[in-house]
């Protein structure tokens, strides 16, 4: 495969090619975060309902314009209330990032089978027709072709990083046994009579062009009582209960976009003669049009590195001397060629950062093996700074850290005797919560690294497969009776 780069095909494994993208890492699938305000022009189609309250999306974290298509009050009051603060601040701020988290997993419906089970024929021979199929897609509330129609990098990425987690899920009694995940569940939207400017299309470059969805109607309706959450699941998250009365919306596109004036915008990528439409270079197309800045002609070569454990320590060495460029150079071509494309841009405006003046003078971490890739989880580092030296060792589920003569280890079995002294002693801390902030803490302790993926022998940091990573080694440090412990407590 042939990954769209500027000037032509781009390859790769070649450093001075400048590079650019297959596609963008946005995981497009149904969260539910309660959309708030009128309707406003996106990036991206985000479908599903969007019930949650106060939960942070689960995807890549969004800069400038936010990737999801706002429909007004859509989920509107029909969202589940958030829970209810727990009276100790430092108590809520862990019980609360734990929940939300489950909160999060739990709005990712898609799993691997949509991509299999789909009719849709992947890639288009145009750019609007490309557009046009994602937008169909969501109309039909076919999950399954919404995924087909993406750019090859995105829908593998989607796939790989939401099949484990379904299943996850499913252990932990979130999910129901048989919700079914080529559906959208809790709405369901149409699209009729949509236009596209053809003459407006930005061609950026020979694989990239933006294409102006101006007119068509969109319908939505729904109703939060059909989302797959267990009933176990809804009781003890939402206590208060869940007022499930459907909503209905329609929307014309054309008065949404003042007549086509403010067209929403769709970005497109070609890959091996075909195109798709891209979540991860809409979002960055937004984002030059808020800063007013057009493409850059030239993006910014890939140049992995030699390993995992390599790519991993030049990425932080980089990131502590300042350096975007390089930061840039070691992401996935693939999976972040809209920032390859778009470094330029990035690197201007943010200057010259001045260098930390840390040098990593000593790392060592052990591989775990991912879907699609290597976990790095750090062993060992030494990091000098103003003229001392900081040491971090890990030993199983412990860490060490040593500076200025001081040093302290920290362990998982330690996290519950912490909660307890900040909570003094409250006896609502039970056995079984307790337990489950053990298990917890180990796991993560244990398993939380950073994700890295090869192309064509050269080794890459892989941002959102690494943050998602971090959701998974949540879910797999539980139990199903350590989520309902953990919710109890947060009541």
């Amino acid at each position: 495969m042939t990954y769209p780069g500027s000037g032509g095909p781009w390859q790769p494994n070649n450093p001075n090619q400048p590079g650019g993208p297959g596609s963008g890492p946005f995981p497009a699938q149904p969260g539910y975060p309660q959309q708030q305000g009128g309707y406003q022009p996106p990036p991206g189609y985000q479908t599903g309902p969007q019930p949650t309250q106060g939960y942070p999306q689960q995807g890549f974290p969004q800069t400038g314009p936010q990737p999801t298509m706002q429909y007004g009050q859509y989920g509107g009051q029909s969202g589940y209330p958030p829970p209810q603060p727990p009276k100790k601040s430092r108590k809520g701020l862990i019980i609360g990032a734990i929940v939300a988290v489950v909160a999060i997993a739990a709005g990712s419906v898609v799993t691997v089978w949509a991509l299999n089970r789909s009719d849709v024929k992947a890639g288009a021979p145009s750019p609007t027709a490309a557009a046009d199929n994602l937008v169909s897609a969501i109309g039909k509330g076919d999950l399954a072709g919404v995924l087909a129609s993406l750019a090859p990098a995105e829908a593998s990425i989607m796939v790989d990083l939401n099949k484990d987690m379904t299943e996850e899920l499913k252990r932990l009694d979130v999910y129901k046994q048989d919700a079914d995940p080529n559906q959208i569940h809790g709405a369901e939207i149409r699209t009729t009579d949509l236009k596209y400017d053809d003459a407006a299309a930005e061609k950026v470059n020979d694989h990239l062009t933006i294409t102006k969805l101006v007119g068509g109607k969109l319908t939505i309706d729904s109703d939060a009582a059909k989302l797959p959450f267990t009933e176990r699941f809804l009781e003890a998250a939402f206590p208060r209960g869940l007022n499930s009365d459907p909503q209905h919306e329609e929307i014309d596109i054309a008065e949404a976009t003042d007549n086509g004036r403010k067209p929403i915008r769709i970005a497109t990528v070609n890959v091996d003669g075909q195109w798709y439409p891209s979540l991860f270079y809409t979002i960055a197309d937004y984002a030059l049009q808020d800063a007013d800045k057009p493409w850059p002609r030239q993006g910014i070569a890939n140049n992995g590195a030699g390993s995992p454990q390599d790519a991993v320590r030049e990425l932080a060495q980089a990131a502590a001397d300042g350096n975007l460029e390089r930061v840039i150079e070691l992401l996935p071509p693939d999976e972040m060629g809209a920032l390859h494309d778009a470094g330029p841009v990035l690197v201007e405006m943010a200057g010259r950062p001045k260098p930390s003046g840390a040098k990593i003078t000593n790392f060592s971490a052990d591989t775990q093996d991912v879907t699609n890739g290597k976990k790095v989880v750090i062993k060992e580092a030494e990091v000098q700074v103003e003229g001392g030296t900081v040491k971090i060792r890990r030993d199983g589920d412990c860490y060490s850290y040593e500076a200025e003569g001081e040093s302290e280890k920290f362990c998982g079995d330690q996290v519950a005797e912490l909660i307890d002294k900040e909570s003094r002693g409250d006896s609502k801390i039970s056995a079984e919560a307790k337990q489950a902030l053990v298990n917890l803490a180990s796991g993560m302790l244990k398993n939380t690294g950073i994700v890295t993926t090869n192309i064509d022998g050269k080794w890459y940091v892989s941002p959102l497969r690494s943050f998602t990573d971090i959701e998974l080694t949540v879910l797999k440090s539980l139990s199903a009776d350590d989520v309902y412990a953990l919710l109890k407590l947060a009541k």
